[in-house]
């Protein structure tokens, strides 16, 4: 049965220890604790995760909150614009991999906080950059994504390895609350200090110090070594019981196996495949949104007379207020209603996980086609049915994450979400900010320059992302045919 949810953040197993087993076989010295300790340094953990998880992504979206000043200081056009997103999302794609085989050969902990440390070191000198050095600029953006890329591959493998799969969930629901919390304060934090300080700049000057207390407490609170999960702490089926008891305990403790071969098993795992394209379309709608939403929104105005041309040194950043408080509000009911969703509907289907996210894009891909249309009449509905296609969106997050974690074998899941995170953003988010300028760039060429046309052609290459949620929505029902067959293979 499915314990109560006041009880999710309890230990794995009672008395689970953190210290690692030594690579021969050999057990830890046994420690006498409390026995409500593991839970404690549980929540801990988790707590630190959450923390370091929320300053990742408001790094992520500094950019897209003062973009309209960023644009203005470089003398950028729309394409030009989206390249700095696409630098990031490129660097950060091309580093997971790596640190995917980093977390599942060594120590977790160090690599978390060597990627946290460089990312924020890196965020705080992209403050000091001038107005004729936008290619370093462009290059900065490019080396904080290879810090996150290291937090995001190893973290959410440290929560797998701390919760059972009834308990994970809920977990992992608190820990990828962060990414909309994080984003829409990245948004709202870059538009406040730009505000407040007259000077964009400043808005990378905040993070690093929030970085420096992360890496204070994950050098702290979180053990050295978190002990992986084995096939002993096998993680719950549908039906609430431990799955693998006759199978020998220390299998995954002693099986080692190269990179190419765990590549190779992923991918024949159809379930994996599938939902990680489904992933890559959420990505890249989410990629397009984030980056070039606020700006659009603007332009929207504008034309409506809603707001001046901006002609000053510091643009009107109320957008990015405003869509930073939807990305924080959908996100965060998005998450829950996800989980719960999930949670209730796996009793009675055991394809809910693959059905919730497939019904959810396409409701998406619908509300955000309806905000496009409606953008140049009516700001209001715009802003409600980006807040719904921002909702729905909301709701994958978790679901797609736990997918991988019950069809991947335990000892292949930092390698598998690294390879979801390559494909997803090379598809995804890496190309669509720079997309969708480079389609806004070509309407504008083809027609006489104005106010008019210059929101037309993003309203026009935005559709691009509704037609792209639809395929996604596709994928995951592709993912239902063959999920049943591939969680069990993973359990074997």
């Amino acid at each position: 049965e499915h314990e109560d949810a006041s009880l999710l953040l309890q230990p794995l197993l009672e008395g689970q220890s953190y210290g690692a087993a030594a690579e021969d076989g050999t057990q830890c010295p046994s420690v006498a604790v409390p026995r409500n300790s593991p839970a404690k340094r549980d929540c801990l953990v988790v707590a630190v995760l959450c923390f370091g998880n929320f300053i990742n992504f408001i790094d992520w979206f500094i950019v897209p909150g003062i973009l309209l000043d960023i644009q203005k200081y470089f003398g950028l056009s729309d394409g030009k614009t989206g390249l700095l997103q696409t630098a990031f999302t490129l660097c950060y794609m091309l580093a997971a991999p790596i640190f995917g085989y980093l977390g599942d050969r060594y120590n977790r902990k160090i690599i978390l906080g060597a990627g946290i440390f460089f990312w924020s070191g890196v965020t705080l000198g992209s403050s000091f950059i001038t107005q004729s050095h936008y290619r370093i600029f462009v290059l900065s953006r490019g080396l904080v994504g290879i810090g996150s890329a290291s937090y995001s591959t190893i973290a959410p493998t440290i929560i797998a390895d701390l919760f059972e799969e009834g308990k994970r969930t809920t977990v992992l629901s608190v820990f990828y609350i962060f990414i909309p919390v994080g984003s829409g304060c990245g948004y709202m934090l870059a538009a406040g200090m730009a505000k407040s300080t007259g000077d964009w700049h400043w808005a990378f000057r905040v993070t690093p110090c929030m970085g420096g207390l992360a890496l204070l407490l994950l050098i702290l609170l979180v053990p050295h070594k978190i002990q992986r999960k084995t096939a002993a702490h096998r993680a719950l089926s549908i039906s609430g019981m431990i799955g693998g008891a006759d199978e020998k305990p220390d299998v995954y403790r002693t099986t080692r196996t190269g990179w190419c071969q765990d590549v190779g098993s992923l991918v024949k795992n159809c379930s994996f495949v599938c939902s990680s394209l489904g992933l890559t379309a959420m990505a890249f709608v989410t990629g397009a949104l984030g980056m070039w939403m606020p700006l659009f929104l603007y332009r929207a105005q504008v034309v409506q007379g809603l707001v001046p041309p901006c002609l000053q040194d510091s643009c009107n950043s109320s957008n990015s207020l405003i869509f930073g408080g939807i990305t924080i509000g959908t996100g965060i009911l998005g998450i829950i209603a996800g989980a719960e969703a999930a949670r209730r509907l796996r009793k009675i289907n055991n394809k809910a996980d693959p059905l919730i996210c497939a019904t959810s894009m396409f409701l998406s891909a619908l509300c955000l086609y309806i905000a496009l249309m409606v953008a140049q009449t009516n700001i209001l509905s715009t802003f409600i049915f980006i807040a719904f296609g921002e909702l729905f969106l909301s709701v994958n997050w978790t679901v797609v994450t736990d997918i991988l974690l019950y069809v991947v074998a335990p000892r292949r899941q930092s390698t598998a979400i690294a390879l979801q995170i390559l494909v997803s953003h090379l598809l995804g988010d890496a190309g669509s900010p720079y997309l969708i300028g480079a389609i806004s760039n070509a309407i504008q060429a083809r027609n006489v320059p104005s106010l008019q046309w210059s929101f037309r052609s993003m309203q026009y290459s935005f559709v691009t992302c509704a037609f792209v949620g639809v395929f996604g929505g596709g994928f995951f029902l592709l993912t239902s045919f063959y999920i049943e067959e591939d969680r069990k293979e993973a359990q074997r």
